[in-house]
């Protein structure tokens, strides 16, 4: 059963000024393996930290960084959630999500679908 879905994209170049020009944000939005991204992946992570939360509603209170996207050379990219994450995953009883993840053209991308099973 679908509980959310979730959709962001980001300009990746605006996305990199933001960062160059604040850079604590670099370290409140991305884990340490996160930080070292080239800038179209380090933009596309932060459009799917986006449609993640918008596919679990969006609620005040999460942490940017307990939602990473681990990616597999050859397999779909994974969505691993801890801490303030997690908990509103579980609220919502989502079992698991489905991530698609796109950057071209300067522009990143990703769609999240969180399911439970009943």
């Amino acid at each position: 059963m679908i509980v959310g879905v979730g959709i962001d994209v980001v300009d990746v170049a605006r996305f990199m000024a933001t960062i160059e020009r604040v850079p604590a944000l670099r370290v409140r939005l991305f884990t340490p393996d996160e930080r070292e991204l080239p800038d179209a992946s380090l933009a596309a992570r932060f459009a799917a930290k986006e449609a993640i939360a918008k596919a679990l509603g969006a609620p005040s209170g999460m942490s940017w960084q307990h939602a990473t996207v681990r990616r597999v050379p050859g397999t779909p990219p994974v969505v691993e959630v801890v801490g303030t994450v997690r908990a509103r995953a579980d609220e919502l009883g989502v079992d698991r999500f489905h991530l698609s993840i796109s950057h071209d053209a300067g522009i990143a991308s990703a769609v999240v679908i969180a399911e439970r099973d009943t």
